[in-house]
């Protein structure tokens, strides 16, 4: 049994902590937010719109860091940068448990931000060292399961919270959240790798002989206009999935009077099929190639989007739910191979750094727009729509990309 396990490439260990990682920085740290909404909103006597700039407080401190991140990365190496980014994250939410009032919980969910991209933006760069091109995708995918791992735990455990703790269920909710970030931040410290070398290996996947331009960071022309329309692709994906991802469970309790159980079962279920999304799209995007890989997960999202603001009753809902958790993170398991498959993997770290400053910037819009239409309009569902526009747009855009100049994959 021992030596089987000595046999398994440090690489899927690397993939197993990737998804703890993406489990305590994206998953608890932000998508716990959208079950412990309603609540925490009670508990503090804060509007919608105070809660989405709250929400929006989280993007700006990802933007912030987004933009620091490469740096730190060239500097100290991401296993030392995704330690930090952890540390952060479980400190502010542990202070976050205790917090009153509008500002504080904003300094603090800021300061959460901050250190999910610290942690994020190396730990999605890994997969461009410990993988190839042909099992890129698939590894992007495993990793990123961790956010619907963490959608199905906190749908579960913030209802059971709340009626254990009553109106303190959504303090108890982000301790227990700080708890858990502390054990993954211990595991990523002591078991991360930064490179395949520092193992003595080689990245897993089919071996080909390198170019020279995939090894050494040269830029190509049209290499700037290249990341610019995956940076806007990515903008797109950020200024919409969040919008439905915060306030959907809000939509369910407030519009469709769900009790806060049911509304968590069904977001529970979102997570579940999420488990599902990036790994599922990531390896088609191997098979037939990344930008139809891309417009086929916009597509599903647009019919997810449309169908939450069109309101056509629960078993509508329940459709729409589950469209979402399908292809809600299959945008950046395709975005963290395309990077490597576009521009090399000398290029690949600084590359998903750059596109996930549009990310970052969409998702810091749209959950604060989100709030003022439904503070005017008393719903969401204007939200929904406008979502599903931008994304259906953002499919269309997304089949002109050219092909990859390094990858294996099939053309496309």
């Amino acid at each position: 049994m021992l030596t089987r396990l000595r046999q398994i490439h440090y690489g899927w260990t690397i993939v197993v902590l990737g998804f703890l990682i993406i489990f305590a920085c994206i998953g608890l740290a932000r998508y716990a937010y959208t079950m412990l909404l309603p609540s925490m909103q009670a508990g503090l006597g804060l509007s919608y719109d105070r809660m989405g700039f709250i929400g929006t407080g989280n993007f700006s401190g990802y933007l912030l860091s987004v933009m620091l991140a490469p740096r730190l990365i060239r500097r100290f190496r991401p296993r030392a940068v995704i330690t930090a980014g952890l540390v952060l994250i479980t400190l502010s939410l542990f202070a976050v448990s205790a917090s009153h009032g509008f500002l504080m919980p904003l300094v603090l969910y800021f300061l959460v931000g901050m250190g999910t991209g610290f942690a994020n933006i190396p730990t999605m760069a890994l997969i461009s060292l410990w993988f190839r091109s042909d099992q890129s995708g698939k590894a992007a995918g495993l990793m990123i399961a961790g956010n619907g791992a963490a959608i199905v735990l906190a749908g579960v455990l913030v209802p059971l919270l709340n009626r254990s703790f009553g109106a303190n269920g959504w303090r108890a909710g982000w301790l227990l959240l700080a708890i858990i970030a502390l054990l993954v931040t211990i595991l990523a410290g002591w078991l991360v790798r930064n490179h395949p070398a520092d193992k003595g290996l080689e990245a897993l996947g089919q071996a080909s002989p390198p170019s020279p331009d995939q090894l050494l960071p040269r830029e190509h022309k049209g290499d700037g206009a290249l990341l610019l329309r995956l940076g806007l692709l990515y903008l797109a994906f950020g200024a919409t999935f969040m919008v439905y991802g915060t306030f959907i469970v809000t939509t369910m309790v407030r519009e469709y009077g769900f009790s806060e159980a049911k509304a968590g079962l069904y977001w529970s279920w979102a997570g579940f099929i999420s488990l599902f999304s990036g790994v599922s799209f990531g390896a088609l995007s191997d098979r037939i190639g990344r930008k139809h890989g891309l417009a086929l997960v916009f597509a599903v999202q647009s019919a997810a989007y449309l169908l939450g603001g069109l309101k056509p009753g629960q078993a509508g809902l329940m459709i729409s739910i589950a469209l979402y958790g399908s292809a809600v993170f299959a945008i950046p398991a395709i975005m963290a191979a395309a990077v490597g498959d576009y521009l090399g993997l000398s290029r690949a770290a600084g590359a998903f750094a750059t596109i996930t400053v549009f990310f970052a910037a969409g998702q810091t819009i749209g959950p604060a727009l989100a709030g003022l239409i439904a503070r005017s309009s008393g719903s969401f569902a204007n939200a929904y729509l406008s979502a599903g526009t931008i994304t259906t747009v953002a499919m269309i855009f997304a089949l002109f990309l050219p092909r990859p100049r390094h990858a294996s994959a099939p053309p496309g």
